[in-house]
């Protein structure tokens, strides 16, 4: 890998291991839900992720970094979305032990809601605007496809890094034995999805 792509790796590195609204919600989902609905998840988070790389590579995503409007509505609906699976997850009746064979919620339920956390967080948009031009080798060219290729590395890092998450989460669920310790295990997560939710609206503030 040549140093200005190692340099890339690094940073993407260091603000994916940033605490952040899919590190939360992964965390929290692989705790109460299990390790085939983190999975999930993860490849909708993944999906989310190279959808604003393709868009990153249209300008798409600048577009969005300068519309006050498009930006706002991004990042109140990402606070939005964040607080009702807060909500759920205080509310729900349901709890998934690590014996449970159907290991809780659809997988494409799963899939889908981290699809739409990663498309709701502004962030994401940000990151092809602000980070990843800087990367960009204008004297070589074929600035689309760079943008590609260094969104590949991005989303690669990422997904690896949201993996560890769910693995170690759901490992740490198989201790959690009785329904009186999960069902408290889930509600102090709604709580921490509650305040992600309110952290995430004032650190994306402009």
């Amino acid at each position: 890998m040549s140093p200005p792509l190692l340099a890339f790796a690094l940073t993407c590195l260091v603000i994916e291991i940033t605490p952040g609204p899919n590190m939360a919600y992964l965390a929290a989902l692989s705790l109460s839900q299990g390790v085939r609905a983190g999975i999930a998840a993860v490849a909708g988070i993944a999906l989310g992720l190279a959808i604003y790389g393709v868009a990153a590579s249209l300008g798409l995503s600048a577009i969005i970094d300068n519309s006050r409007f498009l930006y706002e509505t991004l990042r109140w609906g990402g606070v939005a979305y964040l607080l009702w699976l807060a909500w759920e997850a205080w509310t729900a009746e349901r709890e998934v032990s690590p014996e449970t064979v159907d290991g809780g919620i659809n997988p494409w339920t799963a899939f889908r809601r981290g699809l739409i956390t990663n498309l709701l967080n502004p962030k994401a948009a940000v990151f092809y605007v602000a980070v990843l031009p800087d990367f960009i080798q204008i004297e070589k060219g074929a600035v689309p496809e760079q943008t590609l290729m260094l969104s590949a590395i991005y989303v690669g890092i990422a997904t690896s890094i949201h993996l560890v998450i769910v693995l170690l989460a759901s490992r740490l669920q198989r201790v959690i034995a009785t329904a009186e310790q999960r069902r408290t295990v889930r509600r102090v997560l709604a709580v921490l999805l509650a305040a992600i939710a309110i952290w995430f609206a004032f650190s994306t503030s402009r």
